[in-house]
This record gives structure tokens, sequence and C-alpha cells, in this order.
């Protein structure tokens, strides 16, 4: 992880001589805070013990890092009147039928996760209050084949801050869904989490600057501050 500003770290090629970008401020009334695929099938240790070896950097991250950041920007967004929104990974199908072609090839991506069952549902400790809006999606990004684009530009949103997983996947497609919808997207580089860290550092590299800022938790937390009512 980069300990530079927001300003100056993830910097790709592209954007190497880029000049030093202006302070961020975010209007309460015109931000949200996407909390994308933090689901309990993620948080589930393998039963096979070479498994459960391979992803324990992964698991340490997520619990110690992500989730408790992501709780952060929750609770700060909630206070400050920042509407806070789901996105999960689950089909409407218990046979998974209604699933895109990405998530029903071989291998890890390979997810079938009926909507009501306990492995799609957001994990207890970021649970969304009743009043919270909850996407289902069936595809990498939150937008395609959702109603969330619509949904975001009715509510008057102009600054999506994103949290979650994976970054080199959902998060990345979702990014550069809202980036190319106009939306201007904050991705908290210390609430997401790729299987790796080297795919997740490599991930914020490619999407910094060019669809969305990537921050701290604490810088993000910084720039709604003086919105705070």
């Amino acid at each position: 992880m980069s300990d530079e500003s927001w300003k100056t770290a993830y910097r790709s090629f592209y954007y190497e001589h880029a000049p030093i970008p202006e302070d961020l401020e975010l209007d309460s009334a015109k931000t949200a805070l996407l909390v994308i695929d933090i689901q309990n099938a993620y948080l589930t240790e393998s039963a096979d013990p070479a498994e459960r070896t391979r992803w324990a950097p992964f698991m340490a991250r997520m619990h110690q890092q992500v989730i408790p950041n992501t709780r952060r920007l929750i609770d700060r967004c909630r206070e400050s009147k920042i509407d806070v929104i789901f996105a999960r990974i689950a089909c409407q199908l218990p046979d998974g039928r209604d699933r895109s072609l990405s998530q029903r090839k071989p291998g890890f991506n390979n997810l079938l996760l009926p909507k009501d069952e306990w492995a799609s549902q957001i994990i207890d400790a970021l649970a969304p209050h009743p009043d919270e809006i909850v996407v289902l999606k069936t595809t990498d990004s939150a937008l395609t084949g959702t109603s969330l684009r619509l949904t975001l530009h009715n509510m008057g949103i102009q600054h999506v801050i994103c949290a979650g997983i994976f970054t080199d996947q959902c998060i990345s497609s979702t990014v550069r869904s809202l980036a190319d919808e106009s939306f201007d997207v904050i991705v908290c580089h210390d609430a997401c989490a790729a299987a790796t860290n080297e795919l997740h550092e490599h991930e914020l590299r490619s999407i910094n600057w060019i669809y969305c800022q990537v921050a701290s938790t604490d810088e993000t937390l910084g720039f709604i501050r003086s919105f705070s009512p």
C-alpha cells in the first residue's frame, strides 16, 4: 500500500506527470457510499486446508482493514446523511439460470448465490438498514442489468464512494461503469481487497485518475468533514 497522499499515489504511466489536483470536497446531498459484495460467501473459510492457507492473506486483510474501514465509512455516511447503498451478487432463480456468462464459467467465478440464501447476504457486521437500497446483480458491475444508474440520477447523486471486493473484478467493473455514466468516483484503497495484494495494487493503478480517485478511508472521511451536520 502506498503511504503517499491521494494526490500523488497510485499513478500509472499515463498520469505520471499529471498536475497535482485541488482538494476534494463531497456534498452530502450529492454523495452516496456504495458497498460492493462483502457477502457471507467470501468470508467463509474453505474446508480444504490448502485453500485456507492460500486465502489467509485475503482473510486477514478483510478482517483487519477492509471490514473495519468499511464500517467507519458506513457510520460516518449515515451520520452525515449520505446515502449508503449495497450491491451483492445474487441470482433470482434457485438454479441460477439468470446469471450472466461471467458468473457461470468454471472455476472461481462460477457463482451460484440465490438471493434468499445465507451465502449471498451482506455480512452481519455491515448489515444494511431496512431503509437502505440493496442492489442484486448477476454481473461484475453493479450498474449492468440493474436500475442503479437511474436510481443514482433520480437521487441527484454526483459523487460515489466505493468500498468492497474484489478490487480487480467487481470494484473495477463498477467504477468503470460509473465513470462512463459521468459519476465522480472515489475508491477507498484500504476498504477494498483483491485475492492478492499484487492484484489489488495493480488494479488501483489501472483505474486511478482515468475512472476514479483512489484515496484512503481517512482521506475520504476528510473530504466530507465540512459537510457534516
